[in-house]
């Protein structure tokens, strides 16, 4: 047996500690010294009307078959500006958007088949990783209840939208009487122009 295995364990614990050189405190100054930087999730200019957790689905047109989208919590944002609602949504962990996209008036909430607490609806525009792309969702909640107030939140978003958007509508100036004879006046030159080219035309 060696020295060191005839010893007590706390004997040979000591012996090691005389045997270790301390290290010194060395602190070394970064080369390039790193800025914080301010990540934007373009929902500054938000309000949020709804948040709950669900999972989302999309339907995928060649394999004819539903596909997972991501888990995580659905948002109905409206922008403190415009007033206008869209809905967005991120996966767990990674805040990947898997759902992004304006309330329009055609869009209407349909019950998935053999469920209460699942949604369907089309979307003509979703902006996910920088790609529009008409696309079929559903949505799945943990209960009938929570999906009751998702549609609740939904329909309600889709309604103010649908008032702004006439508002907007209104308030577009109409042409002016001014404007009108220019027109016309615009509409005679052609015309005047058209018939002194036929008439070059024919002396040709």
């Amino acid at each position: 047996m060696s020295e060191l295995e005839n010893k007590p364990v706390a004997a040979v614990e000591d012996a090691q500690e005389e045997e270790a050189v301390e290290s010194p405190d060395v602190h070394f100054e970064p080369v390039v010294k790193l800025e914080d930087v301010v990540v934007k999730t373009h929902e500054e200019d938000e309000t949020e009307e709804f948040k709950m957790r669900a999972k989302l689905f999309r339907f995928d047109q060649e394999a004819k078959e539903w596909k997972e989208r991501g888990t995580g919590d659905v948002k109905l944002l409206k922008h403190k500006d415009s007033g206008k609602v869209r809905l967005l949504m991120r996966r767990d962990k990674t805040l990947k958007v898997c759902a992004n996209h304006y309330i329009t008036e055609e869009m209407v909430l349909s019950p998935n088949v053999g469920s209460d607490r699942s949604w369907v609806w089309n979307v003509a525009a979703d902006l996910v990783d920088d790609e529009v792309e008409r696309q079929l969702l559903a949505i799945r909640f943990a209960n009938s209840e929570n999906a009751g107030k998702f549609k609740e939140a939904f329909e309600s978003a889709r309604d103010s939208n649908r008032e702004i958007a006439g508002s907007a509508s209104e308030s577009k100036p109409e042409a002016s009487d001014e404007d009108n004879d220019n027109e016309s006046g615009s509409d005679a030159e052609a015309e005047d122009a058209e018939e002194k080219a036929e008439d070059a035309e024919e002396k040709d």
